[in-house]
């Protein structure tokens, strides 16, 4: 039986690559109090004033109950408020304050110093192509288990 090393699996290396980025991420992040999980929550509420918990949810490709835990979050710590929607008493809109706002734009040249040392090295038609075969990996895999 031969034996073979886990990077030689595209999944693997997939996947450790983005825990990697998460990670060094995460660490610039620590002295804001916030997780890279929730700064991208944060993020798209703040340029989506107003998005509701589902429409969330779908754009961070995270289940309901998960958006529902971060934005809980981010609402104690005085990120986001929420305010029921007035057309369906059941949806709640979510809205960055300013304190949400002033941490997107203090972080958001950390997100870039992060993703600048993963692709390092990499020539912009290297970074153009990588980006092209993963989001056509993510089209790929949105309905992997639902076939």
């Amino acid at each position: 039986m031969t034996r073979t090393s886990p990077q030689q699996f595209l999944g693997f290396l997939m996947g450790s690559a983005h825990r990697r980025i998460s990670a060094g991420f995460a660490r610039s992040l620590k002295p804001y109090d916030i997780t890279p999980e929730q700064w991208s929550v944060l993020l798209m509420i703040c340029d989506q004033s107003g998005i509701n918990q589902k429409e969330v949810a779908v754009a961070a490709a995270k289940d309901q109950p998960t958006t529902a835990r971060i934005a809980q979050l981010l609402i104690k710590k005085g990120f986001v408020t929420k305010t029921t929607n007035p057309e369906d008493r059941r949806a709640f809109q979510l809205y960055a304050t300013a304190e949400g706002r002033a941490l997107i734009e203090n972080t958001m040249e950390l997100e870039q110093q992060t993703i600048d040392k993963a692709v390092a090295g990499l020539q912009p038609q290297q970074l153009e192509d990588l980006r092209s075969m993963l989001e056509q990996i993510y089209h790929n895999t949105g309905n992997i288990h639902q076939e």
